[in-house]
């Protein structure tokens, strides 16, 4: 991967805060030096606690970092919420960070995906492939659980943060996308970590139905009375009607066509 960025040259990260983007970061920095910086897209798909965590890890090893607010919402091809909206989003978006980029002088972008993403669904990988953008932890052949390894090696406060995904990725197809669903999406889940002990969780939003996803592991504490009374009331509180726990747990991509 070394290698690799130092072919690059001068790069521009879109860097989310996550496990992959932050080891990427952080290598490319040690790398490259002042030849990098970070971009960060925030928008309503955003988690808020995500960005949060992108800020601070950003300050914390002296990257230059760059925010710019993106305006998915406003796509009605986005909105309308068909199978292709990651490929949509994800032109939209790394067209806008291009720009950013090529203001401050830089002509590559590089993401975050890793080699294991390639076997998910991910319409969004075509749209940055076809703009030129870069993923050097994927062209160096780097698994989720060897991102983690060389995270928690370097010692890297995101070495066993869950994935986020983004939240309209909650959202059915077809089921239009809306700030107050993505907020209602976000809001349950941060409560739900908050409990402690629940790190990878998804709400699913199905209308007036929230339907729980989480490690197997973790579904013993969220069957403890207290702890199921409180998920209950504030999910309610936030809009839902119905509140389910999927027993089959959490699936990435569960929503995927195929799936």
């Amino acid at each position: 991967m070394k290698n690799i960025l130092m072919e690059m040259g001068r790069i521009a990260i879109a860097y989310s805060g996550g496990v992959d983007s932050s080891l990427l970061l952080r290598v490319a920095f040690d790398v490259l030096n002042d030849s990098v910086i970070a971009i960060t897209a925030r928008s309503d798909t955003t988690p808020l606690g995500e960005f949060a965590d992108a800020i601070t890890f950003a300050r914390q090893i002296g990257v230059r970092h760059i925010l710019v607010e993106t305006h998915e919402m406003r796509i009605p091809e986005f909105v309308q919420n068909s199978p292709d909206r990651c490929y949509v989003c994800k032109k939209y978006r790394c067209e806008a960070l291009m720009t950013i980029a090529s203001q401050h002088g830089f002509c590559v972008i590089a993401d975050g995906e890793n080699a294991d993403d390639g076997k998910d669904y991910r319409p969004g990988s075509i749209a940055a492939r076809e703009l030129g953008v870069r993923s050097p932890l994927s062209e160096a052949g780097l698994t989720k659980d060897r991102v983690r390894a060389l995270s928690k090696m370097l010692g890297l406060s995101t070495w066993n943060k869950p994935a986020l995904a983004c939240l309209a990725s909650r959202i059915p197809y077809f089921s239009p996308i809306t700030p107050e669903k993505l907020r209602q999406v976000d809001a349950a889940e941060a409560f739900i970590r908050s409990l402690g002990n629940i790190a990878q969780v998804r709400v699913r939003h199905f209308g007036d139905t929230a339907r729980i996803e989480m490690d197997v592991k973790a579904m013993i504490r969220m069957m403890e009375p207290s702890i199921r009374e409180q998920v209950i009331s504030f999910l309610k509180q936030l809009g839902f009607v119905h509140v389910l726990l999927d027993l089959e747990g959490y699936r990435m991509g569960n929503l995927n066509p195929g799936r």
